[in-house]
């Protein structure tokens, strides 16, 4: 991945303020003249500031020069560089590419995940989430042998394991059969399971006070199942997943609240769907459900259940 000069300057102001600390721009411009592309050339006045009001508007990145401490630059809302903003998602992917550029020598080295970009897909839903336009998508899931056209409009894409997902308004036809009479209501598609998409000259109107993060707030992932409420999980981690879940939280209201020797209980509220359950699955005896009880069974039936298939199979 090639990363044009001013996005690699950009980047690299970014983390060399960010690893300082504080730093002056004198100091700054000591460590500039340093990089081997540069060739001894120092930091200008001139190209710093105007880095900084790029830096501003590309990543939200405000990096800030205290004068009461020798006008030392800091950044003043670190914050953003450790959230799930798309900003910090250009800069993650952004730094990733310059320090794989810079280490050419070691491509075979260095293994990637493969994360599907979306594609045509992905560029026509956003062209339609920033002209406003309705969507004609053609779907079709794994379940069905058929697929269906719906009139959507979408309100944001979603990044989930590797996978791409689409948040729409979709149009159906009433249930009271009036002709030309639909209702409308929130769906969630997988990009790699859209077979077609034409943008419509009809336009449409987000909800007054939609925030994407806020909807998906209460969930594991991507699914929105209202008719699950959310509620308090416990959920208590044996051996290194205690490591994991203490560096990668599942949700953001993950927190611990007690830890032993053993084992250690982290609290989450969320609505527990099946993609959360099968989360847990996945974690083995690593992994406790601790309560509520009803999610506990449930998540003892399915191991119960994967139990008998492996015994049949011994007995076929």
């Amino acid at each position: 991945m090639k990363i044009p000069t001013l996005f690699k300057e950009y980047i690299w102001l970014i983390e060399t303020i960010y690893q300082a600390g504080r730093i002056t721009f004198a100091e700054l411009s000591m460590k500039w003249s340093r990089r081997e592309e540069i060739s001894g050339l120092a930091l200008s006045r001139t190209t710093f500031n105007r880095h900084r009001d790029a830096i501003l508007d590309m990543f939200g990145v405000i990096i800030e020069c205290d004068r009461k401490d020798n006008y030392r630059y800091y950044i003043d809302n670190k914050e953003v560089l450790n959230d799930n903003s798309i900003a910090n998602w250009l800069f993650s992917t952004l730094s990733v590419g310059n320090m794989l550029d810079e280490n050419v020598g070691l491509q075979s080295r260095i293994l990637l995940e493969s994360i599907p970009s979306g594609g045509l897909h992905l560029r026509r839903i956003i062209k339609a989430m920033r002209q406003g336009r309705k969507m004609l998508m053609t779907y079709k899931k794994y379940s069905s042998a058929t697929s269906k056209t719906y009139v959507a409009a979408p309100y944001c894409v979603k990044l989930f394991k590797r996978r791409w997902y689409v948040l729409t308004k979709v149009e159906r036809p009433a249930k009271d059969g009036t002709p030309d009479n639909v209702e409308q209501s929130m769906a969630v598609f997988s990009l790699d399971r859209i077979l077609d998409i034409r943008l419509q000259q009809d336009k449409f109107t987000m909800d007054d006070g939609f925030d994407a993060e806020s909807y998906f707030s209460q969930s594991f992932g991507i699914m929105v199942d209202t008719s699950i409420k959310p509620e308090r999980i416990v959920l208590r981690a044996y051996g290194m997943e205690r490591c994991y879940l203490r560096d990668l939280p599942l949700h953001l209201s993950q927190r611990e609240i007690n830890a032993t020797d053993e084992y250690v209980d982290f609290e989450l509220f969320l609505r527990p769907t099946s993609d959360f359950k099968a989360h847990i699955l996945s974690r083995g005896e690593w992994l406790q459900v601790i309560s509520p009880k009803w999610l506990a069974n449930d998540i003892e039936n399915w191991l119960q259940t994967a139990i008998d298939k492996y015994r049949n199979r011994e007995n076929a």
